[in-house]
């Protein structure tokens, strides 16, 4: 349903509202009593001073159905960001995506017929809102969108829904990553998409403003991300006897990156291990851990160790108690569903490693949409328009679209300050 509306003619509330506190599992209650929120949440019967406000969640997507399979592949491999295959993208890509697309649809079909990334991300980015709305009068009313870089709701069709519901007149618009750890081929991708359909859907100057964008570009070591992981992770240790459970192996396990992107200085392999400390101090360390690497595509190097070949190792090596946690991943999909519990898992027992388990991916994990409305809060409040790694390119890019993306996205830098003043 389309919203139009003019703030100005929103009637105020009748009646003084009600202050209570959300308190974030992840603080302390000290720090909690300074986290005063509105009660009953604002909607758009409400007046609020820059509201409302669209929160656009991030992610690369995957099939809803078998069907959708075939296009959902050539989208990715078309993707030069993701996956680089130099001046043959255009020829390899869709020779590479129709040969994977029978096997790959398989796998989904194992998995319950479809990936329920998009399920996810449109239950958390709705929860969160809800927080938002009572946390963050002034920007409310909040309103959910989710934007797929390779699979519906593309960025196109979210960016038509922004304009039809009136973002287009100076609204205010966050692009909230789903990735927690930066990557050019991820989080940089996808805003390379969203400028692309920006540019085409309202011009270089837009009548009435336009959209008035910022961005939560990464939040690695956020704290209540990463109490969402580790209570997965103590929830799975506790099924293991007591007498094992300490000296049972954490593999966290993180979607893996050609090794070309990785050596022109893309921040992910840090900013995935910066996530692995924080959750290992917070547990802490009480076990042995490793970082590895997942879903490799194609002959190039890529970064390693890799996770199959990790469990295995270790399997033969007499650890049979290993609990592998999908420490870059928000939501099941393929990667954890298929990738991790029906072959790696599912190989893991074959060779006697019946200790090999998985922890269980954030999806409703109420920790982690608190999580999530304390980072968008607090991005909110700020007035800045990204983090301040956002603006400095990778040491070895050469990407004119890259540099134009940053360009857009640093440039709204004022116009995002006036709307939070």
């Amino acid at each position: 349903m389309a919203f139009r509306f003019s703030i100005a003619r929103l009637p105020r509330p009748s009646t003084p509202l009600k202050y209570t506190l959300l308190t974030p599992p992840w603080l302390p209650t000290s720090q909690a009593r300074s986290m005063a929120t509105v009660v009953p949440p604002v909607t758009q019967d409400l007046t609020s001073r820059s509201g409302p406000t669209a929160m656009v969640f991030m992610n690369m997507g995957g099939p809803s159905t078998v069907a959708d399979v075939g296009p959902f592949l050539s989208r990715l491999f078309a993707d030069a960001d993701l996956i680089p295959l130099g001046r043959l993208q255009s020829y390899l890509g869709p020779l590479i995506s129709r040969r994977r697309t029978p096997k790959i649809q398989n796998q989904y079909a194992s998995i319950g017929g479809g990936s329920p990334i998009r399920k996810w991300s449109e239950y958390q980015s709705l929860e969160m809102c809800k927080l938002l709305d009572a946390r963050c009068p002034e920007s409310a009313p909040h309103k959910p969108y989710v934007a797929f870089r390779y699979a519906d709701p593309l960025t196109e069709e979210m960016y038509k829904r922004l304009l039809d519901d009136g973002f287009g007149k100076s609204g205010r618009a966050v692009a909230f990553t789903q990735y927690p750890q930066y990557s050019c081929s991820t989080t940089g991708s996808s805003l390379n998409e969203l400028w692309k359909w920006r540019t085409r859907l309202e011009g270089k100057e837009p009548e009435g403003g336009g959209v008035r964008w910022s961005v939560i570009d990464r939040w690695p070591v956020h704290p209540g991300l990463i109490e969402a992981f580790a209570k997965n992770i103590e929830d799975q240790l506790a099924t293991y006897p007591a007498e094992v459970r300490k000296d049972v192996v954490l593999l966290f396990s993180a979607h893996s990156l050609p090794m070309s992107v990785v050596n022109r200085g893309d921040t992910y392999p840090a900013e995935v291990s910066a996530t692995v400390y924080a959750v290992m101090q917070r547990l802490g360390f009480s076990n042995p851990y490793r970082l590895c690497w997942q879903s490799q595509v194609g002959p190039s190097a890529w970064l390693g160790a890799q996770t199959q070949d990790t469990v295995m190792s270790y399997v033969k090596k007499g650890h049979k108690d290993l609990v592998l946690i999908p420490i870059a991943f928000t939501s099941d999909h393929i990667e954890t569903l298929y990738e991790l519990d029906q072959e790696v898992i599912h190989e893991a027992h074959k060779e006697g490693g019946t200790g090999v388990k998985r922890a269980e991916s954030l999806n409703g994990s109420q920790i982690f949409i608190e999580a999530l409305a304390d980072v968008a809060a607090k991005h909110l409040s700020s007035g800045e328009i990204s983090s301040r790694q956002m603006g400095i390119r990778c040491q070895g890019c050469k990407s004119e679209r890259c540099l134009e993306q940053k360009r857009f996205f640093m440039n709204t830098q004022r116009d995002v300050e006036e709307v939070i003043r």
